[in-house]
């Protein structure tokens, strides 16, 4: 991006007891982007958002906005707002008085409290419940609600905390979108936490992966999807095959018992290696001894898809293809040069620790 972030984290450092919760973290948040940070509970995601909304304050570190150190300084007193998971609506006000709240602790005169509210609830799609009881709103209205209080300030930035995760899932689809297009009409930027890897490659304009109190990866979407830094991203980030691989050569590479070209280099002559290979860019073929040949061990329609586990000599390879094979059937696999993705061996990670726990929303658990 061209000019000078409008937020700079600078080595911020957190410990609670004997746990670092945030290691260092370096981050640039630009003016009118759509910055998501990404992640499994208790990887520091939600820490980093309230050290810059200024609820907590970093042990080690410097917090700048517009090139203005604002460690110290309140939350009230930083151009910042906050729409957390739980709403935190007022009960005993309506739609009109939660929304006018800012404004009223402003001493802003009537006149333009009522325009400036009738704007907000044009924005999010409520026009003429002012009046209404917020406890009689569902989900989603109360989450538009909280989304018209947070911007009736014009904060520089606004700061959301999974605030779509109270919701069902088609609502949560429909509020990305509403959320996304809220951002581009206001032309601010916002600081968005979830856990949810779809949400964050549907909304972001970058996204910041982050794991055990530290920044993973940093990038647009489809970088953060395509060329993962290492292995915990490209397992975190959507389906991966993570196979071990020798690079032979530059651009010359083996893995899965077969040989294949590809466009990496840089490595050293035999150098062990991580390679993935997302489920979608896998061509079944015939097999030969050009391919990595298995059995079809299982077929799961998926509605766009059929997902299938193809067992290649005691390596299990997930498959998405438009078709599908038949249990017991024997298939051949190839890759494209382009599709295949390769990374240096880092330093065991808690990927394995990390499980998608599918009947609860696809919520991160940690064992």
């Amino acid at each position: 991006m061209n000019g000078e972030p409008i937020i700079k984290l600078e080595n911020i450092e957190i410990t609670y007891g004997n746990i670092k919760v945030l290691k260092g973290i370096n981050l640039d948040i630009y003016d009118k982007e759509f910055v998501t940070l990404l992640g499994p509970s208790g990887c520091g995601k939600t820490t980093t958002l309230r050290i810059i909304g200024g609820f907590v304050e970093p042990q080690a570190g410097n917090i700048c906005f517009d090139g203005k150190k604002i460690n110290g300084v309140p939350p009230h007193k930083r151009q910042v707002n906050t729409i957390f998971q739980r709403y935190a609506l007022f009960p005993h006000l309506n739609v009109y008085e939660n929304v006018a709240f800012g404004l009223k602790l402003k001493k802003v005169n009537s006149g333009e409290i009522r325009t400036r509210v009738a704007e907000m609830l044009e924005l999010v799609d409520l026009n003429g419940f002012q009046p209404r009881d917020v406890n009689s709103l569902s989900g989603g209205q109360q989450q538009r609600v909280a989304i018209a209080r947070a911007l009736i300030n014009h904060p520089r930035v606004l700061l959301l905390d999974e605030p779509l995760g109270a919701l069902d899932l088609q609502l949560r689809k429909e509020m990305q979108t509403e959320l996304k297009k809220i951002q581009q009409r206001l032309n601010i930027t916002f600081v968005y936490v979830t856990h949810d890897q779809e949400e964050a490659l549907t909304m972001s304009d970058k996204i910041v992966v982050m794991n055990n109190g530290e920044i993973q990866q940093i990038g647009v979407p489809e970088s953060i999807y395509n060329e993962p830094s290492n292995a915990f991203v490209a397992r975190f980030i959507g389906d991966s095959n993570i196979l071990d691989g020798i690079m032979h050569r530059d651009y010359f590479i083996e893995f899965g018992g077969n040989y294949f070209d590809c466009i990496d280099g840089g490595f050293e002559k035999t150098e062990r290696v991580d390679v993935v290979i997302r489920p979608e860019d896998i061509i079944i073929e015939e097999p030969s001894d050009k391919n990595i040949i298995g059995i079809v061990e299982a077929v799961i329609f998926k509605g766009v898809h059929y997902e299938m586990i193809i067992d290649s000599f005691g390596v299990k390879w997930t498959v998405h293809s438009t078709s599908a094979l038949t249990v017991g059937e024997a298939a051949g696999m190839n890759v494209s040069p382009g599709n295949i993705h390769i990374m240096k061996k880092t330093a065991e990670t808690d990927i394995s620790r990390i499980i998608i726990n599918e009947t609860d929303g696809g919520e991160i658990i940690t064992e």
